[in-house]
C-alpha cells in the first residue's frame, strides 16, 4: 500500500481529535429560543415595557447599556457582573460609574425567564432584546435581534475605560474607536443618534457650555448653565440630551447639532466641519434613513464577537458568574 494513503486514516483520527478539544462557535440567530424556551421574548418585552412605562428615561439607559456591554471584550454580559474574589466590575469603570444604569430591569428580566425557562437564556442576549424592546417603547425602530449569545465568565474594567468613547473625545477618535469593532463612520453617527433621548450629568457637559467657543449656541449654553453651575456641587445634576423632545425617538437630535445645540463635546463633533456633516443633514431631514440606519447599526453592534457555542456560560444570576 502507498504510504501516503496509510497515512490517511491517522489524519483522520488526528482532525477528529483536534475538533473535539476545539470550542465550537455556532452562529447568531433569530430563532435561537424558539423550541428550548418560547416565551423568553414576550416575557422580557413585559419587564421592558412596564420599566420604561415608570420611568421614560429608562429607555436610553437600556439602550446604552447593551452599547457599553459589547464595546468590552464583546456583547457577552460582562457589564453586568458585580465585584468579588475573582472579578474586577465594569461598573466601577469611569465611563460607566455613576453613569450606566438599568441593571435592575435586567436583573428583572433574567428573574422571570428564570421562572419558565431555568438555565436557558443569557443575560448577553436578555441585553440585546432589552435595548430593541426599550426603543420601540418610546417610538424608536424595531429589528430582529440575533440570538444565541453566551455570558462571560471575565470582566475588564481596564478595557471599558481605554474602548469605551470619551464624551471629549474627537471626532477622528470616535470614526477610530468605532472602526476597531467593526463599525463604520455612518454606523456611529447613527448610534449616537439615540441621545434623541435620556440625559447627561453636568460633569459631562459642564466644558463645553463655560468654554464660549463658537460650535455651541449662546442660548443654548446659557439655558444649561442654570442647573449645571461652575463648580463640583452640581455633578449629578441632570440635563435631557435633546432639550425638544426628551422622551421621543426622533430625529431632533440631528437637527439640535445643525443649530449648534448638541449637549456634549461628543455630540457637536458630528457637525463641525467634518466628514460626518453630510450623514447629520440626511438625517435631520429623513427620519426614516436615520431610524433604518439605526436598526441596522444595533445589529451590526450586537455581533461584536459574541460567546457561542461551547465558550462562555448561561449564569444563573446577571450579576455573579456561576
Amino acid at each position: 500500500m502507498d504510504s501516503r494513503t496509510a497515512s490517511l486514516p491517522c489524519l483522520v483520527v488526528i482532525m477528529l481529535l483536534v475538533s473535539s478539544t476545539t470550542p465550537t462557535q455556532a452562529q447568531l440567530t433569530p430563532t435561537f429560543y424558539d423550541n428550548s424556551c418560547p416565551r423568553a421574548l414576550n416575557t422580557i418585552r413585559t419587564v421592558i415595557r412596564s420599566a420604561v412605562s415608570a420611568e421614560r428615561r429608562m429607555a436610553a439607559s437600556l439602550i446604552r447599556l447593551h452599547f457599553h456591554d459589547c464595546f468590552v471584550q464583546g456583547c457577552d454580559a460582562s457589564i453586568l457582573l458585580d465585584d468579588s474574589s475573582s472579578i474586577r466590575s465594569e461598573k466601577n469603570a469611569l465611563p460607566n460609574q455613576n453613569s450606566a444604569r438599568g441593571y435592575q430591569v435586567i436583573d428583572r428580566a433574567k428573574a422571570q425567564v428564570e421562572s419558565i425557562c431555568p438555565g436557558v437564556v443569557s443575560c448577553a442576549d436578555i441585553l440585546a432584546v432589552a435595548a430593541r424592546d426599550a426603543s420601540v417603547a418610546v417610538g424608536g425602530p424595531s429589528w430582529t435581534v440575533k440570538l444565541g449569545r453566551k455570558d462571560s465568565t471575565t470582566a475588564s474594567p481596564d478595557l471599558a475605560n481605554s474602548d469605551l468613547p470619551s464624551f471629549t473625545a474627537s471626532l477622528d477618535t470616535l470614526i477610530d474607536r468605532f472602526a476597531k469593532k467593526g463599525l463604520s463612520a455612518r454606523d456611529m453617527v447613527a448610534l449616537s443618534g439615540s441621545h434623541t433621548i435620556g440625559q447627561a450629568r453636568c460633569l459631562a457637559f459642564r466644558g463645553r457650555i463655560y468654554d464660549n467657543s463658537s460650535d455651541i449656541d449662546a442660548g443654548f449654553a446659557s439655558t444649561r448653565r442654570r442647573r449645571c453651575p461652575t463648580d463640583a456641587s452640581g455633578d449629578g445634576n441632570l440635563a435631557p440630551l435633546d432639550l425638544v423632545t426628551p422622551n421621543s425617538f426622533d430625529n431632533n437630535y440631528f437637527k439640535n447639532l445643525i443649530q449648534r445645540k448638541g449637549l456634549l463635546h461628543s455630540d457637536q463633533v458630528l457637525f463641525s466641519g467634518g466628514s460626518t456633516d453630510s450623514i447629520v443633514t440626511e438625517y435631520s431631514k429623513n427620519p426614516n434613513t436615520f431610524k433604518s440606519d439605526f436598526a441596522s447599526a444595533m445589529i451590526k453592534m450586537g455581533d461584536i464577537n459574541p460567546l457561542t457555542g461551547s465558550l462562555g456560560e448561561i449564569r444563573r444570576l446577571c450579576s455573579a458568574v456561576n
